[in-house]
C-alpha cells in the first residue's frame, strides 16, 4: 500500500458494524478537511468508510492486524484504520492503538478510549493515527520514522510500547495501552457505554408491563399501605438495593449473559472478568432507570386514584406527601420484584440485545455458527 502518484492517500476507515461504523462515519464527515489542515504541504487524503465485521471469530492483536493488511492489499488502500467497540489485550496489557508504519495500519479499540467524549476521542486517535502513517514508510525493524513524532493518539493516560522482540506472528511496530486500575476503570467505563443500558428499558417490554402491573395493584392494596408506613427509611432502602439486586441477577441467569472462557490462561480469566463486569453495571444502570420509573409512575398514578379519607381510615395516618413519596417508594421495589420474574417471558435475543451492543451480539451468533 503506497501513496499514489496523484498526491492523493486512500485512507479506509473499516469498521465494526454499528457503533464503531456510525462513529467512523461521523469522523469521516470532516477527517479529509481536518487532514488537509494539519498537513497544507501533504497529499490530499480521499477517505471512505467500509463496514463489515473484521473481528469476528477472533479477538487476537496479530490475527487482526494480518485481516487488516490482508484487506487493505485486497482494495489498493493506501491507509487503513481499523474500530472495533471489543476490548484488546495484547501480552496481557489492555491494547488501546496498534500501529504498523510499514504498511499504513492502525488497530482502534473504542472501549480503551473511555466513556466520556469519545466521540472527540475517536476523531483525534484516528486524526494523529492518519498523519503519523502518511509519513515516511519504514521497515517493521526500524519502527515509527524518526523524522516524525510518533503518533499521539490520545492523551498521557496512554502510554507508547513498542512491540520487542517482534515476532513473525506480530503485525505492528507500535502499541498504545492503558495499564493499572484507572486503565481497568476507563476500559469498563468504554465497554458499558458500548452496550448502551438505557436500551435495556425498551428491550423489556413485558418485564415491565409485568412490573407497571404488579404496581397498579399493589397501590390499591390497603396492606401495602400499612407495609409502607411501618418501613423506616434504612428498611426502604433495603428493600430496594433487593429488588434491584434480583433483578439484575435474574436477568443475568435467565439470559445467560455470564461469560466463562474456555481457557484458563491469566490474560483469558481478565478479559472474562472484565466482560462480566461491564455486563453487572449495564444491567445495573438499566435496572436503576427502570426502578426510578416505576416510582414516577407509581407516584403519579397514587396521586391519581388515592383517597384521603379512606387511607386514613385503614392506616391511621393523614394521606401527605411523605405518605405519598413512601408508598411509590415501597411499591417500586414490590413491581421490580414483579418485574424480574416477568424478565423471564422475554427472548434471550431481548435481554442480550439490552444487555450487549449489538457488535457483541453478532459476534456470539457468528461464534454460535462456526462448526466445532
Amino acid at each position: 500500500m503506497r501513496v499514489s502518484s496523484q498526491d492523493v492517500t486512500v485512507v479506509a476507515l473499516l469498521a465494526d458494524p454499528y457503533a464503531p461504523t456510525e462513529i467512523a462515519q461521523r469522523v469521516a464527515r470532516t477527517l479529509s478537511a481536518r487532514l488537509a489542515d494539519e498537513s497544507a504541504e501533504g497529499p490530499r487524503f480521499d477517505v471512505e468508510v467500509v463496514s463489515e465485521p473484521f473481528t469476528s471469530g477472533t479477538e487476537d492483536p496479530p490475527t487482526l492486524m494480518r485481516r487488516i493488511l490482508d484487506r487493505g492489499r485486497a482494495e489498493n488502500w493506501d491507509i487503513v484504520v481499523a474500530l472495533t467497540d471489543l476490548p484488546l489485550h495484547a501480552h496481557g496489557r489492555r491494547l488501546a492503538v496498534d500501529l504498523n508504519h510499514e504498511h499504513g495500519l492502525a488497530l482502534l479499540s473504542l472501549p480503551s478510549l473511555g466513556g466520556l467524549r469519545l466521540q472527540t476521542r475517536a476523531r483525534r486517535a484516528v486524526e494523529e493515527a492518519v498523519l503519523g502513517l502518511a509519513g515516511p514508510r519504514t521497515t517493521a525493524a526500524e519502527g515509527p520514522p524518526r523524522s516524525q513524532p510518533s503518533p499521539g493518539p490520545l492523551d498521557d493516560r496512554l502510554a507508547p510500547a513498542h512491540p520487542s522482540p517482534i515476532g513473525k506472528q506480530e503485525a505492528d511496530d507500535l502499541r498504545y495501552v492503558v495499564g493499572g486500575p484507572r486503565g481497568y476503570l476507563r476500559v469498563l467505563v468504554g465497554m458499558v457505554r458500548a452496550n448502551r443500558p438505557w436500551r435495556l428499558v425498551t428491550g423489556l417490554s413485558k418485564a415491565l408491563a409485568a412490573a407497571l402491573a404488579t404496581g397498579a395493584i399493589a397501590t390499591l392494596d390497603s396492606t401495602t399501605w400499612s407495609l409502607a408506613e411501618a418501613l423506616s427509611a434504612p428498611r426502604l432502602v433495603i428493600a430496594m438495593a433487593g429488588s434491584v439486586a434480583l433483578m439484575i441477577g435474574w436477568l443475568i441467569i435467565d439470559g445467560e449473559l455470564w461469560h466463562r472462557s474456555a481457557e484458563g490462561s491469566p490474560e483469558a480469566r481478565q478479559k472474562a472478568r472484565l466482560y462480566n463486569a461491564s455486563t453487572v453495571v449495564t444491567v445495573g444502570i438499566g435496572a436503576l432507570v427502570c426502578y426510578v420509573g416505576l416510582l414516577v409512575i407509581n407516584l403519579v398514578w397514587a396521586l391519581f386514584i388515592l383517597n384521603e379519607q379512606v387511607f386514613a381510615s385503614m392506616t391511621r395516618s393523614p394521606l401527605h406527601a411523605t405518605e405519598y413519596l413512601t408508598l411509590s417508594w415501597f411499591v417500586a421495589s414490590v413491581a421490580t420484584v414483579g418485574g424480574a420474574l416477568g424478565s423471564g417471558l422475554e427472548s434471550d435475543e431481548a435481554i442480550r440485545a439490552a444487555a450487549y451492543s449489538k457488535r457483541e451480539q453478532e459476534r456470539r451468533h457468528t461464534l454460535q455458527a462456526e462448526p466445532r
